[in-house]
């Protein structure tokens, strides 16, 4: 990722005490800048992933997701989540009364209801604030 997207992105989410990414795959750049920023973050996956020291990681399916991982939490996001996840996602912010946000993978557009925000190199999607 960009520097100065990853940059613009942890600034849109630092005010926040505490965020859980879904579906964090290879690139923990944004949870890693993020957690050093201050929140406390939960980064989800399908599959086993290598997270920085100052993020915890817990496996999870968003499509049938655990709701203890997401309790208590600020802010969910999402980066270059594809559109078939849009809603699940969604409802998983509803159960937890948290903000939801996320980025798709490049043309894809959201299947939610979003704000659209644009930063470096990127499109934020607001779908719930």
């Amino acid at each position: 990722m960009n520097p100065d997207t990853r940059d613009e992105i942890v600034a849109h989410l630092a005010d926040y005490q505490s965020a859980v990414e879904i579906g964090i795959g290879n690139h923990p750049d944004v949870a890693g800048a993020l957690a050093d920023a201050g929140t406390v973050v939960t980064a989800t996956d399908i599959r086993p992933r290598k997270v920085p020291t100052n993020v915890r990681f817990v496996l999870d399916d968003v499509t049938n997701p655990d709701s203890t991982v997401y309790e208590n939490c600020d802010v969910v996001y999402s980066l270059n989540i594809p559109p078939e996840l849009h809603r699940p996602a969604l409802s998983v912010a509803k159960a937890c009364d948290s903000v939801f946000c996320f980025t798709t993978l490049g043309g894809d557009q959201p299947s939610v209801p979003v704000r659209r925000e644009t930063i470096s190199g990127e499109t934020l999607f607001w779908a719930r604030e």
